[in-house]
């Protein structure tokens, strides 16, 4: 259950960043098929994170501190590139344009899943 409840926040955090950021969108028809499309693309979205983004920290761990953790929003910037790419080649209707509606619908994302998961909270 805590994982739908995740997807489900991923998805309202993308819906989000297409709605304020140009150059993200979801050219799927009906809202339903969107719906469909945001829940498809978060959990793409959620593999890709928790696959590379490890990895990423620990190989681009000086450049962390050299940044003082700026680097992590370009990391994430270029995660959602990628998850754009993933979708477009699962034939998902959902496109990011280039690096700037990534830099800025990353941190549309973080900040959404951030707000909602503090209603949520852990049931640990």
């Amino acid at each position: 259950m805590k994982i739908l409840i995740r997807v489900v926040i991923s998805a309202v955090a993308l819906w989000a960043a297409t709605a304020l950021v140009d150059g993200i969108s979801v050219t799927a028809g009906s809202w339903g098929k969107r719906a469909l499309t945001l829940l498809a693309v978060a959990v793409i979205f959620g593999i890709v994170n928790a696959v590379l983004k490890p990895i990423i920290k620990v190989f681009g761990c000086a450049f962390y501190v050299l940044t003082l953790g700026l680097f992590a929003l370009v990391v994430n910037a270029a995660l959602l590139m990628l998850t754009s790419w993933l979708a477009d080649k699962m034939n998902l209707p959902f496109h990011v344009e280039w690096f700037w509606p990534a830099f800025w619908g990353a941190i549309i994302i973080g900040v959404v899943s951030w707000l909602l998961n503090l209603f949520v909270g852990d049931e640990d």
